[in-house]
């Protein structure tokens, strides 16, 4: 376990789940924590991780908004981030024009807008002190086009594509940006995404967070750029760029569709 004592990690989406894990090792690894979450449970997450002796605040903001974002920049205030794990995203299951389209704009406000407009105002401080690390949240369902879930995907692959770019612009820079491509991991994330009525929502064999959670971290203590976690997931992001899109988006279709709509 490495010793970080004093330094500051930020992680988003923090209350549960894969962030929640990702806040724990870094706790371990004695980080103080600023961790963000739209769930009044992050006070309890932040309890829970103030039990390893590090500071830990916690935040309450959506970080779809700038109102949020600024909040999280507010408590931040002049302190040197050391390390900021974007891992804050939102789901939506069902055909796109069935979906609320609030609902699917908040999915893009959070996952692409909020992460962005964050990694904007962090990344700056890191570049101009030319030290810390970045750990995005994407996923290998960037690589899928994703039926039935068709804006999530989207915006991993948004997400996939962009921590590329930025480590690319960011490679003579002490400045490290790795991707976290996770696959189906158990955690509230289909429930809250509408999903339990799905095949890949009730699928017993997702990927335990807290494993995905620590290929990350590793991954990104020592700057590597991208890592799916899971032998199959590892698979799946390799073929994805072999099978057309065409046989990818129906096999998508067959793992998201609403059971009660039938599928073909």
């Amino acid at each position: 376990m490495a010793d970080h004592t004093g330094e500051l990690a930020v992680v988003t989406g923090a209350s549960s789940g894969i962030g929640y894990e990702l806040a724990k090792l870094a706790a371990e690894d004695g980080y103080d924590l600023v961790v963000v979450a739209n769930e009044v449970e992050i006070e309890e997450a932040a309890r829970k991780l103030g039990q390893f002796g590090t500071e830990v605040k916690a935040v309450q903001a959506d970080l779809g908004t700038e109102h949020g974002v600024t909040a999280l920049w507010n408590v931040i205030e002049d302190r040197r981030v050391d390390v900021l794990m974007a891992n804050a995203g939102r789901g939506l299951g069902h055909g796109f024009l069935d979906q609320d389209f609030q609902k699917a704009k908040d999915v893009v406000d959070v996952n692409v807008t909020g992460t962005i407009s964050l990694i904007h105002k962090v990344g700056r401080q890191m570049r101009d002190r030319n030290a810390g690390r970045i750990l995005v949240t994407g996923s290998i369902a960037g690589f899928i086009p994703g039926s039935f879930q068709a804006v999530y995907n989207g915006t991993k692959a948004f997400l996939d594509s962009f921590a590329e770019a930025l480590a690319n612009e960011l490679k003579e820079t002490n400045v490290t940006v790795t991707c976290l491509e996770p696959g189906p991991t158990d955690t509230e994330f289909f429930h809250r995404a509408e999903m339990d009525d799905t095949s890949i929502g009730q699928d017993d064999s997702k990927d335990d967070p807290a494993t995905v959670a620590k290929t990350g971290y590793d991954a990104m203590q020592k700057g590597t750029r991208q890592v799916a976690s899971g032998f199959m997931n590892k698979v799946q992001s390799t073929f994805a760029g072999i099978i057309p899109d065409a046989v990818l988006s129906q096999m998508h279709r067959r793992m998201a569709e609403p059971k009660r709509s039938g599928s073909d």
